[in-house]
């Protein structure tokens, strides 16, 4: 039995990812992460790095941020406490959905996880106060190969659920793509 349920969403590598929770009157156990069993989903690389956020404060936006190759990373996006709305958009070079996005509810109750594939921008808005979120990462953060997008780019319109109440000034300070942006190589 797979202590996760696999599902592919609109865009091609893009997955929800359900934890099985096994539990009783005590509670509960469930995986975050297993090499084996998430190779079906395309999560081949081992961890490189885990993170684990807190945001305050419902309305926050955090994102869209990604790794330039080769640093390019893939990530297991998981909330642990609260909700959020959790988008990846495709900024893979010749997808047949470059540009497009998906989003998904996740909550410290569902189980929920999003399988973000490399060459794939990543946000989120928290819908709840005090969200907490772990992520598990196929690359180690790199300084040098970081880059974002605007998560409010008119031409990406991605539909946040609440009115944004505050951003970093790192993510504010994104630009919206430029119209000659072909996409990422990886």
């Amino acid at each position: 039995m797979s202590d996760f349920a696999i599902e592919d969403l609109p865009l091609a590598g893009l997955r929800r990812i359900t934890r099985q929770r096994k539990g009783d009157a005590r509670g509960f156990l469930a995986r975050i992460f297993c090499a084996d069993q998430l190779a079906a989903a395309g999560f081949v690389k081992p961890v490189a790095q885990i993170n684990h956020t807190k945001t305050g404060q419902k309305g926050t936006l955090r994102g869209m941020h990604f790794q330039h190759s080769p640093h390019a990373e893939m990530k297991l996006v998981s909330c642990l406490r609260g909700e959020i709305f959790d988008v990846a958009v495709d900024l893979r070079k010749g997808s047949p959905s470059f540009l497009q996005w998906h989003g998904e509810i996740l909550t410290g109750e569902n189980g929920a996880a999003l399988l973000i594939p490399e060459g794939f921008a990543h946000g989120f808005q928290a819908l709840s106060d005090d969200v907490e979120l772990i992520y598990c990462h196929s690359a180690a953060y790199h300084p040098a190969s970081e880059g974002g997008i605007d998560a409010l780019d008119p031409a990406l319109n991605i539909a946040w659920p609440l009115p944004v109440s505050q951003r970093s000034s790192r993510d504010a300070a994104q630009t919206p793509l430029p119209t000659s942006f072909s996409g990422l190589t990886l």
